[in-house]
């Protein structure tokens, strides 16, 4: 989890790291892709390209889209991205615009999000 800041560093689409809501009314795109077993949704372009490079990452061999964070006491929240890693680990990614990143509310969100993986064992 980590990779977090470094990667909305390098990232050409201006950020990373966001929880959404649960049944969040908002734009959707719905796509297959074939590491995913069930059809991908995607929110805005950042998830939608960040989707790609899971995609053709070697690392990656199952994704799973806006996995729901169970027993949270802030509400109904998704985390974007859990994949399975070619050594069967997991890891955790999160998609947000750079210029959200240091809102209040998103940081109490990625705070949560990190502590409910951490405590199903998923560090990176």
């Amino acid at each position: 989890m980590g990779k977090w800041s470094q990667a909305a560093e390098r990232s050409s689409y201006g950020g990373f790291a966001k929880v959404r809501k649960k049944n969040f009314k908002g734009r959707c795109e719905k796509r297959v892709i074939a590491k995913c077993n069930e059809v991908c949704r995607t929110y805005d372009a950042i998830q939608y390209a960040y989707a790609d490079i899971l995609q053709a990452s070697d690392e990656v061999k199952e994704i799973r889209c806006n996995v729901s964070l169970d027993g949270r006491d802030i509400g109904h929240y998704t985390s974007d991205f859990v994949c399975v890693k070619s050594d069967n680990d997991l890891m955790v990614r999160e998609c947000v615009f750079r210029k959200f990143l240091m809102k209040p509310l998103t940081v109490k969100l990625l705070d949560a999000s990190r502590e409910y993986w951490l405590k199903h064992g998923v560090t990176d």
